[in-house]
């Protein structure tokens, strides 16, 4: 069965950094992932996305130059580093997978979802 495990939240302060790491188990790695996060009260938003090589990716404008997304094929895991975090990423980070071909930034397109990491930031 597929399913997608999230991991590398905390609490942490204003310019710090984290890295999240998903993993995935069955099929699921074998297909377009990204990124997406929801704070309360506050619909989820695309972060990031990266094709099954990893030779493709995007970025939400709200996090480029700060997020990097990355895989390895080999370790069956997907990772986010984020740099200098923000009071306003703070949320809940969740991990999915897309079975259909391309990458995209639309939360709906994606077929499975891991139950999130929460990443809070301090000012």
């Amino acid at each position: 069965q597929a399913a997608l495990v999230e991991s590398g939240g905390g609490l942490v302060q204003a310019g710090d950094s984290l890295r999240l790491s998903c993993v995935a188990s069955g099929r699921t790695f074998g297909s377009v992932m990204g990124w997406f996060r929801q704070a309360p009260g506050k619909e989820r938003e695309f972060v990031a996305t990266i094709s099954w090589s990893g030779r493709t990716f995007s970025y939400a404008d709200s996090v480029k130059g700060r997020f990097t997304v990355s895989k390895s094929n080999a370790k069956d895991t997907m990772f986010l580093q984020m740099n200098n975090l923000k009071p306003e990423d703070a949320a809940i980070y969740y991990c999915a997978a897309k079975l259909t071909d391309g990458t995209s930034a639309n939360a709906r397109e994606y077929n499975y979802w891991g139950q999130g990491t929460q990443v809070t930031v301090t000012s």
